[in-house]
């Protein structure tokens, strides 16, 4: 809306009123306002949340510390969603289509893990929403999600034109400032599957290319097995976020980290300037999801004020759900979607070790008569538990790995 106010009011001379249409300044004042919004009015939501006596049901599974978190508020993800939607709405360009899609994810995912978290505190149902209707809400966001990249005149790539041979078509131009001829490369803006896949030469790969063989149908089948990929992603990446959540300030924490890399990433990609000197896929219009990722940083890094060891907040499914399909939306949006097993490292290897134990469960006691597991107790962070080190270290050294398959994810970009 502010940056709305910044079109009506260019013309005026007003001092100052141009930093309005930078995206660096839109998404610093974004990332402030979050913040504020976190730890100013997160006391408040705690305590609203104990007087309604909206605490957490704990079983007791034998871990460390684990009753003494009996009773702490939860749901807490509303605060998060807030700080992440307010921020978006001032200070984003809200005719953006990504921006759009953003906005979608947060509130669709946002509004299935409350109603999760509501059967759970409110109709006294541990078991919450039935896992077909959580699936079932994901699969529709990614229908959404790929209907709208499909369909929308402003979700383009931009490539080089190629020449017979293969090499990038040039052509001779004049600068209107200096008047010298110069060669320009030339581009187009084309609708494409194309993403980004690390560690190969020309940093990119076609979902079209796992259709080749279907000839003339190649053209929409290629639309089918992306949409396919969106809705694997986001229902495992959400669901992982989840899984996540169960040690103080573990999910947050982690996903503050990826957020802050995609938004380098979207930075760059959505900078023709940037985009050229990296050598990576320049896409359109997607800088201005810079502004949303600062919200969604500042939501994130503002609710470990409350959620950081010892916890006095939980987010719940409200928050866990919405913050692991917002990274996975907004990966697909980037198309770095293929660098998510990655950057989203922590979520990965969380939902492996639940998918690993109870596979294992499941055969050993089928073969031997007899259940075994892998690990301790699933997800992995309660095995750590089990082995006797402290929640806090466990947490900060998830954190640490985080931040270094962070770092890693940044180096793919040039790194062919």
């Amino acid at each position: 809306m502010i940056y709305y106010l910044y079109e009506w009011l260019k013309d005026m001379n007003i001092p100052g009123i141009g930093m309005l249409q930078y995206i660096s300044f839109r998404s610093g004042a974004a990332i402030i306002l979050s913040l504020f919004i976190t730890t100013a009015f997160g006391r408040k939501l705690i305590r609203y949340l104990q007087k309604k006596q909206i605490g957490e049901e704990v079983r007791d599974l034998g871990l460390e510390g684990q009753m003494q978190k009996k009773g702490t508020p939860t749901m807490g993800g509303i605060i998060i969603l807030a700080a992440i939607l307010i921020p978006t709405l001032l200070f984003a360009q809200l005719s953006n289509i990504y921006i759009l899609l953003m906005l979608l994810t947060t509130v669709w995912l946002g509004l299935i893990g409350f109603m999760d978290d509501y059967i759970k505190v409110f109709r006294k149902n541990k078991k919450g929403l039935a896992g077909r209707f959580k699936i079932l809400g994901q699969v529709s966001l990614g229908i959404m999600v790929v209907t709208a990249l499909m369909l929308s005149d402003d979700v383009l790539v931009r490539e080089n034109v190629k020449s017979r041979s293969g090499e990038d078509l040039r052509e001779l131009v004049i600068d209107p400032e200096s008047g010298q001829q110069q060669v320009r490369v030339v581009t187009q803006e084309i609708k494409s599957t194309k993403t980004t896949i690390p560690f190969v030469k020309q940093n990119e790969f076609d979902y079209a290319w796992l259709v080749g063989f279907a000839g003339k149908h190649a053209s929409w089948l290629r639309w089918l097995v992306y949409a396919v990929a969106v809705i694997l992603i986001i229902t495992a990446v959400s669901n992982a976020a989840n899984l996540t959540d169960g040690l103080d300030g573990l999910a947050t924490g982690t996903s503050a980290i990826s957020g802050a890399t995609l938004g380098i990433l979207a930075y760059v990609s959505g900078n023709v300037i940037y985009a050229n000197y990296l050598n990576i896929m320049y896409i359109p219009y997607v800088g201005e999801l810079t502004v949303f990722i600062a919200a969604f940083i500042g939501a994130t890094v503002g609710f470990l004020w409350y959620n950081s060891y010892p916890a006095q907040v939980f987010m719940g499914d409200t928050g866990s759900l919405a913050l692991g399909g917002i990274l996975a939306v907004f990966s697909v949006i980037i198309r770095k979607e293929i660098l998510i097993p990655l950057l989203c490292g922590i979520f990965l290897i969380e939902n492996l070790s639940v998918v690993m134990q109870v596979t294992w469960f499941k055969y050993t006691k089928r073969k031997y008569g007899e259940g075994r597991r892998i690990f301790l107790m699933s997800p992995i962070h309660h095995h750590f538990q089990l082995k006797g080190i402290p929640e806090a270290k466990i947490v900060t050294r998830f954190w640490i790995v985080g931040i270094i398959l962070a770092v890693l994810t940044i180096v793919t970009l040039k790194i062919r």
